[in-house]
């Protein structure tokens, strides 16, 4: 036995994918090898051994069509199946060894027409379930031994033969006297005289159980497959749907309707996952409030689906009620925790709110688990002191903090959530932002400074989605 075959070879190793397709090149040269000798057996039914030297081709033939389809499952992945018994399966048989065999039982049979004797092999007793000193059954008592619905078929298939002289090659189930229904694959031929009238027919039964219930656990698996990755891609298609129907709708920049001194000039951007995951729950919000403050926040929520994309939603039109109601941000985290910790579905989220206000360029914020707000001003850039505050629907007694910071004319102020970043976390994540700070002293509007950010991190390969809002004191 060649080493890579050899049954001492760990039974965890996979097989490399270049060696099974090798396997599959071989076992189709054989077959075509096989055919070829098929094709040379003399055609004269009455020569026996010419007619078992053909019934021994067309078997090897099917093996080799088994082994070819074994080992293309084998090269594609598809799971193994279990080797549980199921109803038909035979657990002392060769068939019956774990996750299903290439090898299966064969016996063969010859009926005399003329005589009405019966003539079978020892192994067709076994296939059949037939005690071995019971007579052998002629061919109008086989019959009585296959599944109701396929009687027909094999009527149909022995009397093309003995009529017709066509050769029998099909599949019917069969009853055992033990309870146990098992598949056969039958091939035969009629056996002619002198006169050319059939004196008999011969045929050989392969036991073929195993393989079909394998078969048949394969098709299911893929269909399996299909429609879970029919689901998946349906549910992100709406996950998606929803992510852009709840985000604000402006695209580049966004310019509230001049409120004085300290009117804000807003951008903002969604970085998708680079990977096929189901889309997260990162947003950002800009809404401008009755009393011509600004309401700011970024967050997210764990986790990825419609379930996390519905969750997202309503966090942002509960926000964006209570701010236009005067909550404070601080006070409006508190209800964003209740709200989340009384969810049907217990979820994790952190986020950001800010409320600006442009007469006094005064910015009150608070934030749940969340990175804190960054600062440019004159070219350099550092991170809002940052207020307590936990994760939302960590705690339901949670309290959080509220900071305030007074802009001046110029000033930029980037909003983010986890991620934007790929590959950093901490403080990492943020010393990489406030690099930036020379290349945003030179923007002129925000949607410079968000292009910045995404030439900068966007085409990087992140696990998930991320979020990053841009605002800039204008005047």
């Amino acid at each position: 036995m060649p080493p890579h075959l050899s049954a001492d070879r760990p039974a965890a190793q996979p097989p490399r994918r270049g060696t099974v397709d090798a396997l599959i090149s071989q076992t189709r040269w054989l077959r075509g090898e096989v055919d070829a000798v098929r094709q040379e057996a003399p055609e004269d039914g009455s020569d026996p051994e010419g007619r078992w030297q053909r019934a021994l081709c067309d078997l090897a033939l099917h093996q080799l069509s088994d082994l070819d389809e074994h080992l293309a499952q084998l090269r594609d992945g598809l799971p193994s199946v279990p080797a549980e018994s199921s109803a038909g399966d035979d657990p002392a048989g060769p068939s019956a060894s774990p996750g299903g065999s290439l090898l299966s039982r064969v016996g063969s049979a010859e009926w005399n027409l003329l005589t009405d004797e019966a003539s079978w092999s020892g192994e067709l007793y076994e296939i059949l379930g037939r005690a071995p000193d019971a007579s052998a059954l002629t061919l109008d008592e086989l019959p009585s031994l296959v599944h109701d619905e396929d009687r027909p078929l094999l009527t149909a298939m022995v009397t093309d033969c003995l009529i017709d002289g066509k050769p029998i090659d099909g599949e019917f189930r069969i009853l055992r006297a033990d309870g146990e229904l098992r598949t056969v694959h039958m091939m035969g031929e009629p056996v002619l005289d002198a006169d050319g009238s059939t004196s008999s027919m011969w045929a050989v039964l392969r036991d073929v159980s195993e393989l079909r219930r394998t078969q048949r656990a394969v098709c299911e698996t893929r269909d399996s497959l299909q429609r879970h990755r029919h689901r998946a891609q349906t549910e992100r298609r709406f996950a998606v749907e929803l992510q852009e129907a709840v985000l604000p709708p402006w695209r580049g920049p966004l310019r509230f309707p001049q409120q004085g001194p300290g009117s804000l000039d807003l951008a903002a951007r969604h970085l998708p996952s680079s990977t096929d995951a189901l889309i997260g729950g990162d947003w950002y919000d800009a809404l401008a409030l009755p009393d011509r403050d600004t309401l700011l926040s970024v967050g997210g929520l764990t986790g990825h689906g419609v379930s996390v994309a519905s969750g997202m939603a309503t966090l942002i039109g509960a926000l964006r009620g209570m701010a236009m109601a005067g909550t404070e941000p601080g006070r409006l985290m508190g209800w964003l925790n209740q709200l989340l910790d009384a969810s049907v579905q217990p979820a994790l989220g952190s986020a950001v709110c800010c409320r600006y206000r442009p007469g006094t360029r005064t910015l009150s914020w608070a934030q749940a688990g969340h990175p804190a707000p960054l600062l440019f001003r004159n070219g350099t850039g550092r991170m809002l002191a940052v207020p307590d505050g936990v994760l939302l629907g960590a705690t339901s007694r949670a309290a959080y903090g509220q900071a305030e910071e007074t802009l001046e004319e110029g000033d930029l102020l980037l909003l983010h959530t986890e991620g934007l970043v790929p590959r950093c976390e901490g403080t990492a994540a943020v010393q990489r932002l406030l690099d930036l700070a020379p290349r945003f002293g030179g923007a002129r509007t925000a949607e410079d400074c968000v292009r910045t950010v995404v030439e900068e991190f966007g085409e990087s390969e992140r696990e998930d989605d991320a979020c990053v809002l841009v605002a800039r004191v204008v005047s």
